[in-house]
């Protein structure tokens, strides 16, 4: 690249990575929170029942996703990448406060939970056109031998947003009482999305369009790709998320619920256990992104899908025959490192598979069709099994059954990393 043009690069994936961890800590704040949550917006007669509303108002948040793939992936495709990354950060930061100010159940009863429902609307629709509007951004602006590395930063940044939400509840927990946090603390961290918002929008109006953007004339934004191919490549970018979403949020949303609940572990150090295989996951994925770039994607996520296939059950028996500290933040780490073998080559593999004129919408509606199903029910599914079966276990079959079929279609997709983008 020119030295103009590096620098361009450098300051845009800065300013995408950044305003990026500011929306994925609005979206993924609610998940931290949710056993305090159950009992203010969803109060029912068991625990259980309350439980699910609260992680079924979750997932609603991502049964929004693929209509908000649709609509605002389309917007980047046509009208640019950085108009649709406006567009997705105005609308988190309006549904994330909206949750900090909503009132209980106790003050205005059914309309609390339906409101409470609509802003993780609001929050889903705004996150289906963000991952991958941002994806695009990023490995667009990258050199053809660097994608993997830069798009190991979409991950990195959402794993950052995480990080955030769950440093934020796990600090609250840890300076405020129970009583306190039940009672206010727990709008904190969604009233700070107010001020994160203005942060992500300042930086996200101050940055260039991709070049590979750039180059693609009107005409070829204007074609469209045959109705058979759209659904061939949507099918493979919706398996090849199955597994990536699945342990994501089984392993980085659910575990600090599972280890409250099944391990009988403080809240504080569910929480902080979270937090480190987070770290972790931030801190090997762009070693793994750089490392696809010289060695190929294939290997990785196939590595990936079986070395967590292979571990889960073991882990979760071993997690519940031994609930201590240095157990589950052991598990955490372990989980946060081979989702990074998965997670660092992963958005530039997506990306490849598309075109650049349709690349934003045909990763927006797969990635996040696979996320509503497997990915945002993934803490509803894994409560429900559990009261089902009776069995703490059972979410490991879900991980294990998810990376199958995500190793199967990788294993058909071709190696792309040395290809140019078309």
């Amino acid at each position: 690249m020119p030295s103009e043009t590096r620098s361009g690069s450098r300051r845009a994936i800065i300013a995408a990575v950044l305003g990026n961890v500011l929306e994925w800590y609005d979206f993924a704040v609610y998940g931290f929170m949710a056993t305090i949550l159950a009992g203010h917006f969803f109060p029912a007669n068991d625990e259980v029942t309350s439980l699910l509303a609260t992680f079924a108002a979750f997932g609603v948040g991502f049964a929004a996703r693929p209509l908000g793939g649709v609509i605002i992936g389309r917007l980047a495709d046509r009208r640019g990448r950085k108009f649709a990354l406006l567009v997705t950060i105005y609308l988190m930061a309006f549904g994330t406060v909206m949750i900090g100010l909503t009132p209980t159940y106790s003050s205005i009863g059914y309309l609390a939970p339906v409101l409470i429902v609509l802003a993780r609307l609001i929050q889903g629709f705004s996150a289906g056109g963000e991952w991958g509007g941002s994806t695009a951004f990023m490995v667009e602006w990258a050199a053809n031998n660097r994608r993997g590395f830069v798009g190991s930063f979409q991950q990195v940044s959402v794993a950052a947003g995480l990080l955030l939400g769950s440093g934020c509840a796990a600090l609250l927990s840890t300076i405020l009482s129970e009583d306190a946090v039940t009672a206010w603390g727990w709008r904190v961290p969604f009233l700070l999305g107010s001020i994160i918002g203005l942060v992500g929008i300042y930086m996200r109006r101050n940055v260039g369009e991709t070049p590979v953007f750039r180059r693609t004339t009107k005409a070829d934004r204007s074609k469209t790709t045959t109705k058979r191919k759209s659904i061939g490549l949507a099918t493979r970018a919706f398996g090849f998320t199955i597994h990536w979403t699945v342990s994501y949020y089984i392993f980085l949303a659910y575990m600090p619920t599972f280890a409250i609940r099944h391990l009988e572990l403080d809240r504080a150090v569910a929480l902080w256990s979270n937090t480190v295989g987070l770290l972790v996951l931030i801190v090997i994925t762009p070693m793994i992104g750089l490392w696809s770039d010289r060695i190929g994607r294939k290997k990785l996520l196939i590595a990936s899908c079986l070395a967590i296939g292979i571990v889960v059950y073991p882990v979760f028996n071993y997690l519940l025959a031994n609930p201590s500290i240095a157990a589950i933040i052991s598990a955490q780490a372990l989980f946060g490192f081979l989702i990074a073998l998965y997670s660092g080559p992963g958005p530039a593999a997506i990306a490849e598979i598309f075109e650049t004129a349709n690349r934003a919408t045909g990763m927006s509606v797969g990635y996040s069709l696979a996320v509503a199903v497997f990915g945002g029910f993934a803490p509803f599914i894994a409560t429900w099994l559990i009261d089902t079966t009776g069995s703490p276990l059972s979410p490991a079959y879900y991980v294990l059954v998810a990376a199958v079929i995500t190793a199967f279609v990788v294993f058909r997709l071709p190696e792309s990393a040395h290809r140019p983008f078309r």
